[in-house]
């Protein structure tokens, strides 16, 4: 993958979400939607900001072309060339539109892990990545404060039943007179 700037990209674990979206072409309305709407969230929901996720646009732009449609919609994400599909190819990422566009419409959601937890796959509805995108971020962070809450250690007390003396010669119930029956 190139970067917009010309240099090599390197997409790898760096224990932050990512979200890596796949688009048809830059500067077309809606991939400058999309891409715009990122920028956005990265900008304004406290969501994006609390999980300081890394976005990350992927199409088969020239370099050139994405250098200039960064500037233009002054992107803050990197925005990377794949003009030979090698990535799209990794990621199992098709034409879209039944055919009839070079890459589809793709937001992959990648945990802190480097783990691809998702894929929403949608080429005409371009505004349903950043909300698939943020339903993910709810569900990573429920599922952190989930693991760092401390687990329970069992009341020793509540764990083992009370057995209480039963004073001689005082009645102790149907089954202890069983059990006294069984004794003799």
């Amino acid at each position: 993958m190139v970067h917009a700037l010309g240099e090599t990209y390197t997409l790898a674990p760096s224990g932050k979400p990512i979200a890596l979206f796949f688009y048809p072409k830059s500067g077309s309305y809606g991939c400058t939607k999309e891409a715009c709407q990122f920028r956005d969230a990265l900008a304004d929901k406290d969501l994006f900001k609390r999980s300081n996720i890394e976005v990350v646009g992927i199409s088969s732009d020239s370099v050139d072309a994405q250098k200039t449609f960064v500037e233009k919609q002054k992107l803050t994400y990197p925005v990377l060339s794949d003009e030979k599909g090698e990535v799209r190819k990794a990621y199992s990422v098709g034409k879209g539109l039944f055919g009839l566009v070079e890459t589809a419409r793709v937001t992959f959601i990648i945990d802190s892990k480097g783990v691809v937890r998702d894929a929403h796959d949608t080429t005409l509805n371009y505004s349903a990545h950043v909300k698939f995108i943020s339903k993910w971020l709810d569900k990573l962070e429920a599922e952190e404060k989930k693991a760092a809450e401390p687990t329970a250690e069992p009341d020793a007390s509540a764990a083992a039943p009370t057995i209480a003396a039963v004073p001689e010669g005082e009645a102790i119930g149907e089954l202890g007179k069983a059990a006294e029956a069984v004794q003799a």
